[in-house]
């Protein structure tokens, strides 16, 4: 990022906000904006004629930027992400634009949101700006059944949240709200559930929901990692009847474990065999792998694989390596047979280089992916 200077490493909290058309998305960021402490938030929109946010705008700082009358930035996707983001930056550093210090970024109705998430964390000139904080979905309780049934967006949505909001409740009887709620813990088990009318919710909720080694205790990871909820890698019975295709009926959740101490190097050809061979059925990948000795924070969304996050302590002094899926139609025996690629780095740690004989054993654990 030119004329700018980088800092050591991302301190911009990034949150994604998703969810299907007619959702309530707008409704929740118009409340979220007017609570005190938010005046030093970015909001990035796509068209400031798709989103209908009730806030004055008090003045335009430049012709991308606008200023809402609680103080927020308010600007829209005009390029692509990487120039906004970029644009807000510059900025910021011209004294152009006031200070914030998170960003909501609203993905639209109909957008995948991982190609968001790939943006801030693969671009060169962004990651050390921005992190991702955490990807919050809104779901309509009325519709979202439907959803489910007829767009595969929609339930890739639910599949990456740390959170979700279900709106509309009011609007909704019971039975419904209780089998999208079971729906949702298919998709994603042991993902935070909250109910909200109108967006009224506390934006706490919405901040530091992934792992950071400064804030979180060894029982909030825990918590974040549920390891004991994962477990739907077998055929689900939905209570409803089928009217179109079940995009979540191939959905798999669940937990790979690990004894050993993981190489390095071992850790890396996995994650490359991962990405290479099965990235796109690899909806989330969240964990605590023990590199070495050391308790490192792992995170995937499809092929792209977060930074690492060193943690001081094992949580609960558990040094076994947990690794929660959820994917796409890959069983959790097919990653179960991958994981000799950790033996074979054991048996190389001296020397990494694979002889021709050793290559061809490698490669039995790749074709497990194709």
């Amino acid at each position: 990022m030119q004329d700018v200077e980088r800092p050591e490493k991302a301190f911009i909290p990034l949150t994604v906000i998703t969810g299907f058309l007619g959702s309530g998305k707008t409704t929740l960021l118009n409340r979220i904006l007017k609570h005190p402490g938010m005046e030093n938030a970015a909001v990035i929109i796509n068209e400031f004629g798709d989103i209908a946010l009730d806030h004055e705008l008090m003045t335009t700082p430049n012709e991308d930027v606008m200023l809402l009358s609680s103080g927020c930035l308010c600007c829209s996707v005009r390029g692509d992400l990487v120039d906004t983001l970029t644009g807000l930056i510059q900025s910021r550093a011209k004294g152009e634009i006031p200070e914030f210090d998170r960003v909501l970024v609203e993905t639209t109705g109909l957008a995948d949101p991982v190609p968001v998430l790939m943006t801030v964390i693969s671009d060169s000139g962004l990651e050390n700006w921005f992190y991702i904080d955490g990807v919050i979905t809104v779901v309509d309780a009325v519709h979202a059944l439907g959803q489910f049934d007829e767009h595969y967006e929609s339930v890739k949505q639910v599949a990456v949240a740390d959170r979700i909001f279900i709106t509309k409740t009011d609007l909704s009887d019971d039975e419904t709200y209780q089998s999208l709620s079971k729906r949702i813990d298919h998709i994603n088990p042991g993902v935070i559930i909250d109910k909200i009318l109108h967006g009224e919710v506390d934006p706490d909720t919405l901040f530091g929901l992934n792992p950071d080694n400064e804030r979180w205790s060894s029982a909030e990871i825990d918590e974040w990692l549920k390891t004991e909820e994962h477990s739907n890698d077998h055929a689900h019975d939905h209570d409803h009847d089928h009217k179109h295709a079940n995009h979540d009926e191939n959905i798999k959740s669940y937990c790979i474990t690990y004894d050993k101490p993981v190489m390095a190097q071992g850790l890396e050809v996995w994650f490359n065999m991962l990405s290479a061979f099965r990235g796109t059925d690899l909806l989330r990948m969240k964990g605590i792998v023990n590199v070495e000795g050391t308790p490192i924070v792992v995170q995937a969304v499809q092929h792209l694989f977060h930074p690492p996050v060193e943690l001081d302590s094992f949580p609960g002094g558990n040094e076994q390596t947990r690794i929660v899926f959820i994917t796409n139609g890959i069983s959790k025996e097919e990653i179960e047979e991958t994981l000799t690629a950790f033996e074979f780095s054991i048996k190389h740690k001296d020397d990494f280089s694979i002889d021709p004989e050793s290559f061809a054993k490698f490669m039995e654990v790749a074709k497990h992916f194709r």
